[in-house]
């Protein structure tokens, strides 16, 4: 960003992030976790993040759920159940950063108050093909990732 740091902080929630500062945050705080707020088709084929090398794991907790996409009405109780520390930075992925959004408020009024969301997700928006995963996001930025 600009500033060089966290977006100003918008409503009901601690910020918006780039994949780049999700990752230096990630690799600075020990404390700091990913949740991918994807579903598990998505997760599947479409890829995770990898932060192996961070000597960390993503945490796959859906907002919500295929193949209805209802919500999780369980997504609280399975964060709390990953992250018991509530001042602990909490990132949020999805496919693109709608969704996200959705979760770290919800993670904040849980009582997670640096709870960030990440600008453009894992595969950013569509190109000029209508293609996802080439321009902006995780992906596209080339932080690692795997595909089962």
């Amino acid at each position: 960003m600009a500033n060089g740091g966290v977006s100003s902080k918008p409503d009901g929630y601690a910020g918006d992030i780039t994949v780049q500062e999700a990752w230096q945050m990630l690799e600075n705080n020990p404390n700091a976790l990913l949740i991918d707020v994807r579903t598990n088709a998505e997760w599947a084929y479409v890829g995770l993040p990898d932060l192996s090398s961070l000597g960390k794991r993503v945490e796959p907790i859906s907002w919500v759920l295929f193949p209805d996409m209802s919500p999780n009405v369980n997504f609280v109780n399975e964060l709390e159940a990953c992250q018991s520390d509530k001042d602990a930075p909490m990132i949020f992925l999805c496919r693109s950063g709608v969704r996200s959004i959705a979760a770290a408020k919800s993670a904040t009024m849980a009582g997670y108050h640096n709870s960030y969301n990440i600008l453009e997700g894992f595969e950013g928006n569509t190109d000029a093909d209508g293609h996802r995963g080439t321009t902006g996001g995780w992906k596209a930025a080339n932080l690692r990732w795997v595909q089962s």
